[in-house]
């Protein structure tokens, strides 16, 4: 059915839709961003069909399994009890009434943008596209994507020259989608702000296309906030990313001075962290993960170059968290030295590889890339990680390692702890061991003399 948004009846009919539940939601990719947005529409009680290419994520969730720690197999089943159905056949995307697009915006070897999943992906929905369909982009890239990459493949490539509904119209109502930008907000592990409390922020190609995406949006989130453009959506959702990495590099590099200088940087920022005002604390570590922070200052530093324009204290920020696996690692050698030991065939188990505490998500951490300079150095390395019992080929790494059972740590040469799960008996740990090398603060208030803090 096509849709006359020029029509206020028919606009009404439409809000009525989604106001009544009838509205079919399509979700693209059903990873740690878009399996949880099918599972709050669900949750609402609209028809919801998630589409991805990887067939074991598919099966999982048609038999009621989880592929997520945080997201229980019971809330599966209760999703698929309510008509949540998993799919790879991209054709089924023509009953949807809107199109939601989670898929991974990486970055390639040379730490520029590749958007490989979003033109793939538009390629798959542009041969089923219908007129009135409402297309809505989350995955997290450079202001002008959505318009300069997403809209052209689809109005080319869809077969009925269907337009992208724009303020000054291209085709007439009936020939029209809707295109909109709306980032995604998840924050895995969080435990303190429920899915539906975080604001939505929304940027349609026209004003028509920002009211549906409100109306569709607004009905499993408590606010949404409208912008001018997708390229105004965009660029928040970088804004948003980058102050965090701006200020995570600069306690990183802090950390560094105070290392030198004999002094505690946690100390100092629980004592600045008792101003009232003017100040947030940020904590360092062995360097960012996840897919947003550490990716999306390079997103905007490669499109500033287009205007000409260079961003000098983003992509300092960026070289300074980059630069942090690389100083975990010398501080293991100076620690192992310190024993008249080398790094060249020691023995060194890693607590924790997931990006963050308590999540079982490897994307971008740090751990990968200290995992590989500690071998390119000839270490021998184990690891431990209650959420993550293998670590496979990625993009750019290929480890094949297992999680190793936390016993006889007295056997390593050095344990080093990237990433403080609560799980971790950390008494225990410095009892246990000969050596331990500590990125995160984890073992505040132990003294031991085989602690080592970096």
């Amino acid at each position: 059915m096509s849709i006359d948004i020029a029509s206020p009846h028919l606009f009404s009919e439409f809000r009525n839709k989604i106001s009544s539940r009838r509205a079919r939601v399509g979700v693209i990719g059903l990873g740690y961003v878009g399996l949880p947005l099918a599972l709050l529409y669900v949750e609402q009680e609209f028809p919801v069909t998630g589409f991805d290419i990887d067939q074991n994520k598919v099966q999982a969730l048609t038999e009621g399994k989880s592929y997520i720690y945080r997201i229980a197999e019971t809330e599966i089943q209760e999703a698929r009890a309510k008509g949540l159905t998993a799919t790879s056949e991209f054709s089924l995307l023509a009953e949807m009434d809107a199109i939601i697009i989670c898929v991974p915006t990486p970055l390639n070897e040379y730490h520029e943008p590749d958007l490989t999943f979003i033109t793939n992906t538009a390629h798959a929905i542009a041969p089923h596209l219908r007129a009135g369909q409402l297309v809505m982009l989350e995955s997290t890239t450079y202001p002008g994507t959505t318009e300069e990459v997403l809209v052209p493949i689809l109005e080319k490539e869809n077969p009925n020259g269907l337009r992208a509904a724009r303020s000054i119209p291209s085709a007439p109502p009936a020939n029209e989608f809707y295109v909109v930008f709306s980032p995604e907000r998840e924050d895995p592990g969080n435990t303190t702000v429920a899915r539906h409390d975080i604001p939505k922020v929304i940027g349609g190609l026209d004003s028509r296309a920002a009211d549906l995406a409100a109306a569709l949006y607004g009905s499993i989130f408590r606010r949404t906030v409208q912008v001018s453009s997708p390229a105004a959506a965009e660029m928040t959702k970088l804004l948003e990313n980058i102050y965090r990495c701006v200020n995570i590099a600069l306690v990183n590099e802090l950390k560094l001075l105070c290392l030198r200088m004999g002094l505690d940087i946690w100390e100092v920022i629980a004592a600045a962290s008792t101003k009232p005002f003017g100040f947030q604390p940020f904590y360092p570590g062995p360097g960012l993960g996840g897919h947003c922070i550490p990716v999306d200052p390079f997103y905007l530093s490669w499109k500033a170059k287009e205007w000409d324009f260079r961003t000098r204290f983003i992509e300092l920020a960026g070289e300074i968290n980059v630069g942090m696996p690389y100083h975990v690692v010398a501080s293991v050698a100076s620690a192992l030295n310190q024993q008249k030991k080398a790094l060249n065939g020691a023995r060194i188990m890693i607590l924790g590889v997931a990006y963050k505490r308590d999540i079982d998500d490897l994307r971008e951490s740090p751990a990968l890339t200290i995992i590989e300079l500690l071998q390119k150095e000839g270490a021998e390395v184990s690891y431990n990680d209650p959420y993550i019992p293998m670590i496979g080929k990625g993009r750019r790494y290929n480890l094949q390692l297992r999680s190793s059972a936390l016993e006889k740590l007295d056997a390593y040469d050095c344990v080093l702890i990237v990433t403080d799960h609560s799980a971790y008996d950390y008494a225990k740990v410095v009892k246990e061991a000969q050596l331990v090398v500590d990125t995160r603060n984890a073992t505040k208030g132990i003294s031991s003399s085989k602690i080592v803090r970096c």
